[in-house]
């Protein structure tokens, strides 16, 4: 059976977008590699912010509209997004949070300690060490590649229905459930960064989609053939898929697992440097060619914004 490597991104709703490039980019130090819009809102941005690259396995993605109204996490979500760092960087990184006024607490699971803290819209996140994973060579701010960012540890699922949940990724994604600790169902996949998956069996309370909420998580597929023969096995086991989407970056296509959270399964090419070279990278809005035409009115409509090293780390 084929396998996916792990976590291809992840993509969650916020309010505001320099406060989230101010956050991800300034205080996470994550490199800003793609500034484009919502293909179905052009009036809303797609931020995406990853490693130097952007690599598969790194990239977190937003939709920043002012407008929308606060969500809340819980059932049929991705409860916590956690990030990898590398080992020994922990005390750096409570500094950091400290140093601009970043609440965390720490726990463990798995026999791993986790920093759990919130962004500024509220969506919770985790950092921990790890030796798996490439360096991440972008520096910004006081974040160098010796405490950086590496991509995706993993991720926390609110499931409505664990077990079916747990079918999916196992027996469509091709996770391999690794253990089982007080109220967490552990999954891994092959793949060296975003390759750690729990399901909590327990989630209290019903999500409401809204800012501060990841809207979907997305799996990687190494090519476009393997994308169609998982879109066959999920019209053969009933999942409902949609059609193949062309993403600029990437393919996609969507499903709702029976847990009631939205599943994207993403192809790794073309890749972000598709359209611009990899050194310029997040510096320009980038539009697919059905909207160029209406690039001035655009530039116009979107809030202005700008990736900016922060006062605390001048």
């Amino acid at each position: 059976m084929q396998k996916t490597a792990g976590i291809h991104h992840i993509s969650a709703m916020v309010n505001d977008a320099q406060r989230n490039i101010d956050f991800y980019a300034g205080v996470l130090g994550l490199r800003l590699v793609k500034k484009t819009i919502n293909f179905d809102r052009p009036e809303v941005y797609h931020l995406y912010f990853g490693n130097e690259t952007g690599h598969p396995g790194s990239v977190i993605t937003f939709f920043p509209w002012a407008k929308q109204l606060k969500g809340r996490i819980g059932i049929g979500q991705v409860g916590v997004t956690n990030y990898v760092i590398p080992k020994g960087s922990v005390p750096f990184w409570e500094n950091r949070l400290r140093k601009f006024g970043i609440e965390f607490t720490s726990s463990n699971r798995f026999g791993e300690r986790y920093l759990k803290f919130h962004d500024p819209d509220g969506l919770l996140l985790e950092l921990t060490e790890r030796d798996e994973g490439p360096v991440n060579t972008w520096n910004f701010g006081e974040v160098q590649a010796e405490n950086a960012i590496k991509g995706f540890g993993g991720a926390i699922l609110f499931s409505a229905q664990p077990h079916k949940t747990t079918d999916v990724l196992e027996n469509v994604l091709g996770l391999e459930c690794i253990g089982q600790e007080n109220e967490f169902l552990r999954f891994k996949s092959e793949g060296n960064i975003g390759n750690t998956v729990d399901i909590q069996l327990n989630p209290s309370v019903r999500g409401l989609m809204g800012a501060g909420t990841v809207h979907h998580i997305a799996w990687r597929a190494k090519d476009e053939e393997e994308h169609q023969k998982w879109r066959s096995l999920l019209l053969e086991k009933g999942y409902y898929p949609t059609e193949v989407l062309d993403r600029n970056y990437f393919k996609a296509l969507y499903f709702h697992e029976p847990g009631g959270i939205l599943f994207e399964i993403a192809t790794d090419p073309p890749g972000f440097a598709v359209d611009e070279p990899a050194e310029e990278l997040g510096k320009k809005l980038m539009l697919p060619s059905w909207l160029e035409s209406k690039r001035e009115e655009l530039e116009e409509t979107l809030p202005r914004v700008e990736v900016r090293v922060l006062e605390g780390d001048k």
